[in-house]
This record gives C-alpha cells, sequence and structure tokens, in this order.
C-alpha cells in the first residue's frame, strides 16, 4: 500500500465527528424508547385497566413495527436523500412516541408503539450507511459501532433516565421524553450532515435485489439466529438472578447495569475487529458467544460469578458492526435494504431467543437452561457462518470480486 493511500486511510471526512454525534443521538433516542417500556410495564398495565402480560404486547407491538418497517420504508424511500430521510425518520419515531404518551388505551397504545417501531430499521440502516460512506476506508465498522454506541448506550444512560421519570411523573413521561431527544436528534442531523443525495440509479426495484442474493440471506440468518442466544439468556436474567444466585431485588439494576457496560465495551471492541479481518470477526464472536452463554448457565449459582456473566453476555453485541458491514459488502447496489434488514434481523433473534427460552423454562429445565439455549442457537448461527463461507468458496474467485465490488 502506497504512503499516499495510507494517508487518505486514516483522514475522516470533513464534519465526521459531527456526523457521527448526529446520527448517535438519534440511535440514543430509539434505544431509549425500545427499551424503557420493559420497566414500566406495572405503571402502564394499571394506568390502561389490563394485566401486566397483557401490557406487555405492546413490546411485541414495537418489534412487529421493527421487522415490517425496516424493509418497507427502505424501498418505499430508496430514492430518498439520505439526510432528509434520516430527519424523516426521526421525524416519525418522535411524533410516535408524543401520541403513545397520549394514548387512551390497550388498543391505541399497542398501534402506536407499532408504528413507532417502524422507522427504527430503516434509520440505523440508513445510518450506518452514512456513517461508513464518510469514514476512512479502514474504519467503516469503527465508524458504524459509533453509530451503534448511541443504542447501546441507551441502556446505561437514557433508559434509566425515561424509567425514573416515568416512575416520579407516569409512565407517559418516559414517552415524552424519548420524543423530545428525537426532535434534539433531527435539528443535530439538519446541523451536521451534508446534503447527500441518494446512490446514484437508486430504486425501489433496485432495492428488493437484494433479496435475489443468497449471501444477504446467509448473514441474515446469522444474525436472526446466532444473535438470538442473548436475548434467550437476557429475557430471563432477572428470576435467574433471585431465584439462582439469590441476588437481592435492590441489587438487579445494578447487575442490568452491568450488562450495559458489556454492550457498549462489546460494541466498541467488536468494530474495531471488524475493522481488521471481517469474517474471522464474526466466526470468532460466534464461538465467543456459545462460550460465554454456556458458562453463564454454571455461573449463574454465585452472585458473583452470575453478575460477571451478564456483563459477559452484554459484550456477544459485538457481532452487530461486523453483521452491518457484511451485510453492505454482498448487498451489491441494494444497500439501504439490506443494511435495514439488519435490524430486523435482531429483532427476531430478540423473538426467537425469548420464546425457546421459555419452552425450555416451561419444559421443567430450570432458570439457567436459557444459558444452555443460547449456546446451541449460537452454534446454529455458526453452522450458518460456515455455510456462507463454502458457499462464497464455491463461487470462485469472480464471485467473490463481485462482493468486494460491491462493499467498495
Amino acid at each position: 500500500m502506497s504512503s499516499t493511500t495510507t494517508t487518505s486511510s486514516s483522514s475522516p471526512a470533513p464534519g465526521f465527528v459531527q456526523a457521527v454525534l448526529a446520527l448517535g443521538v438519534g440511535g440514543f433516542a430509539i434505544g431509549t424508547g425500545e427499551f424503557v417500556i420493559m420497566g414500566l410495564l406495572p405503571e402502564v398495565a394499571h394506568d390502561i385497566g389490563t394485566t401486566i402480560p397483557q401490557a406487555g404486547h405492546v413490546i411485541s407491538a414495537y418489534a412487529l413495527g421493527v421487522v415490517i418497517g425496516a424493509p418497507v420504508l427502505a424501498v418505499l424511500a430508496a430514492g430518498w436523500p439520505r439526510r432528509a430521510l434520516l430527519i424523516a425518520l426521526m421525524a416519525v419515531f418522535a411524533a410516535g412516541n408524543f401520541a403513545s404518551a397520549l394514548a387512551p388505551g390497550y388498543l391505541s397504545l399497542n398501534l402506536l408503539r407499532l408504528a413507532s417501531g417502524l422507522p427504527h430499521g430503516t434509520y440505523f440502516g440508513v445510518a450506518a450507511l452514512v456513517a461508513a460512506g464518510l469514514a476512512p476506508p479502514g474504519r467503516r465498522a469503527s465508524a458504524v459501532g459509533l453509530v451503534m454506541l448511541g443504542l447501546t448506550g441507551a441502556t446505561l444512560i437514557g433508559v434509566p433516565i425515561a424509567a425514573w421519570l416515568g416512575q416520579q411523573f407516569g409512565w407517559r413521561a418516559a414517552f415524552v421524553f424519548v420524543g423530545l431527544i428525537a426532535v434534539v436528534a433531527m435539528a443535530m442531523l439538519r446541523r451536521a450532515l451534508p446534503p447527500l443525495p441518494a446512490a446514484s440509479g437508486a430504486s425501489a426495484w433496485r432495492e428488493l435485489g437484494a433479496l435475489r442474493r443468497k449471501q444477504v440471506w446467509l448473514t441474515l440468518g446469522i444474525a436472526a439466529i446466532g444473535f438470538g442466544g442473548m436475548f434467550a439468556v437476557f429475557s430471563y436474567v432477572k428470576p435467574t438472578l433471585t431465584e439462582v444466585a439469590g441476588l437481592p431485588l435492590s441489587g438487579v439494576p445494578l447487575v442490568l447495569a452491568l450488562f450495559g457496560v458489556g454492550m457498549v465495551g462489546g460494541n466498541l471492541v467488536g468494530a474495531r475487529l471488524a475493522d481488521k479481518a471481517l469474517m474471522p470477526t464474526i466466526g470468532g464472536l460466534l464461538v465467543w458467544a456459545a462460550l460465554v452463554l454456556c458458562s453463564f448457565s454454571f455461573a449463574a449459582h454465585h452472585v458473583a460469578t452470575a453478575a460477571l456473566s451478564v456483563l459477559l453476555v452484554g459484550s456477544i453485541v459485538a457481532i452487530g458492526p461486523a453483521l452491518q458491514i457484511r451485510l453492505m459488502d454482498v448487498a451489491g447496489d441494494a444497500q439501504t435494504l439490506a443494511a435495514a434488514l439488519n435490524h430486523s434481523a435482531f429483532n427476531m433473534a430478540n423473538a426467537l431467543g425469548a420464546w425457546l427460552g421459555g419452552v425450555a423454562i416451561s419444559a421443567g429445565l430450570g432458570w439457567t437452561s436459557t444459558g444452555w439455549v443460547g449456546a446451541l442457537l449460537a452454534l446454529a448461527g455458526l453452522g450458518i457462518f460456515g455455510w456462507a463461507l463454502a458457499s462464497e468458496r464455491r463461487a470462485g474467485p469472480d464471485g467473490r470480486a463481485a462482493v468486494g465490488r460491491a462493499g467498495a
């Protein structure tokens, strides 16, 4: 590599830091809005006159909105200038949260949470494309990781603040807070991002071309299955900590904060590793996930080891930036849809992991069985990863070169 190339590789585009900060604040708003409701279900249930399990349907409604919205909005808005699209997506998210704060009952709240989830996947997909485009060539995954830092950082800062507001002033105040963060993000995006026109020749039909690519489906499979193990454990971590490890209820928030620390650290480290060696990072992190989730079944019996294990489970999110970059590399000229679908896949992982963990517990295998379920899901993801590698090798040099040109 020439010295000229090296120098240019280390120099981000002008305004890169401000742009990534603005994109990250949008991610912070979305992360806070997605996770805060989990700690306010009793208040929601009491206010709208329903049971806590029924109130939990609003979580599923949001996730459904993400799964539906990511591909639909990415295709419909394929020709939009990217700055305008990001601001519009954040405006829809802000409106959905303000409206959620005014929801009079169960049905309206579920519909509004679904609407709030619609822009989630497309926002992160487009934000990742913008960040990677502004970053130096060798730092694409790190740039995506910085955007995702807003989402993971929300578990440490945004969610506790919103939850406190919800407990002090009612759950509706939490959604008002999220909406206000989204409005701030809109202003920052308008100020920090260049005009950023859509990719040349972008169209809905071209974006749909991503669905004809085998490597896109295999990468989404890794995300939807291999990443599900983290959710298999985390969905039931509170009763596991209290019933198995004997952790006092007052100590649960501290351990959950450790999960957030693990997410933030894993996100940053995983992004740096992906910049150095993308495919080895994905494979290595799937092995790491299997080991961490398996060890959780043993570590959960003691408070200290359980707390450490929860932190390590959070670190599994490290695979997120790597999979995002992989999708961008294999999607060819259908970048927006592929990047957005990554977040649909992660929400499918959430649903799959939580469901299979619940099946194991209901079968009488105990709270710690979620660790074994998670490890099996990570190994299944590793199997799909091996399939992707084998398929790419069979495609030969021409196929691999095409993939490389797609990610350039």
